[in-house]
């Protein structure tokens, strides 16, 4: 199936969006689900870099012309996690899995520094990295059905009410990861934020072709740093799974 692209504005990066316009021609900013934070990369992250980027990094100017099973060099099932930090979960969960394919959206340069450092020492051959906005993309790059599984581990909580609105999980997103799953393809989140997951159950709830709730943590997701600090601190874990309605309960 051919790849839906929404063609850019010429001088703009859609894939990076940072500002967009009302039909009358006035700038609005777009409100993103993250903040770009420092980029330098320490000496590890930058031999990293050096050796690995060109071959598992998905060059940001070709996101919206190449389909992703170019960048594995077959077709297998997709994986895809937003929001991947430093690759704690890929390293632990991809070489389990040669089978399938694992796609990590981060847009923290060191955090994707840090992953393919961290995938080379794990063997993991089978995940590619891309540092623009996952929200976007899953909108206008991924085919509908063309995604096995999705993961959204920790995503900022945006504690304060005023920035709630810039949380991922929205009904936008949630009917885009609706739209890009398999049939019976499984969405797992995980935070360590109540209201915050209570926000994306009222969210994800609300989407028809997508059913599922509370769960017990994933047995392969191992203890990242996020949810370690997020323990210390006094924060219980919520797991959340929700699967794509299978293609025969469809209209049901």
């Amino acid at each position: 199936m051919a790849r839906v692209s929404a063609r850019p504005t010429p001088g703009v990066r859609p894939a990076r969006p940072h500002a967009s316009f009302t039909p009358e021609g006035r700038r609005v900013r777009e409100v993103l689900s993250y903040s770009r934070r420092g980029a330098r990369l320490s000496e590890r992250e930058q031999d990293a870099w050096d050796r690995l980027a060109e071959r598992w990094v998905v060059p940001e100017e070709r996101v919206e012309d190449t389909p992703w099973s170019h960048w594995f060099g077959r077709e297998a099932p997709l994986v895809v996690e937003v929001g991947s930090g430093v690759g704690e979960t890929l390293a632990a969960v991809a070489p389990r899995h040669p089978e399938l394919d694992f796609l990590a959206f981060e847009v923290w340069r060191p955090g994707v520094a840090g992953a393919l450092w961290r995938l080379e020492q794990a063997g993991a051959e089978n995940v590619r990295l891309v540092d623009v906005d996952a929200a976007w993309s899953l909108m206008h790059l991924f085919p509908a059905g063309s995604v096995a599984e999705l993961w959204t581990f920790f995503p900022d909580p945006w504690p304060k009410n005023r920035h709630h609105k810039r949380r991922l999980v929205q009904p936008a997103f949630a009917r885009a990861v609706a739209s890009a799953l398999a049939p019976g393809g499984c969405w797992r989140l995980a935070t360590d934020w109540a209201d915050y997951a209570e926000q994306a159950r009222a969210v994800i709830d609300a989407e028809p072709s997508l059913s599922g709730g509370v769960t017990a943590r994933w047995a392969e997701r191992p203890m990242t740093r996020f949810e370690r600090r997020g323990v210390e601190e006094g924060r219980a874990v919520t797991d959340l799974t929700y699967r794509r309605a299978p293609a025969a309960s469809r209209g049901h």
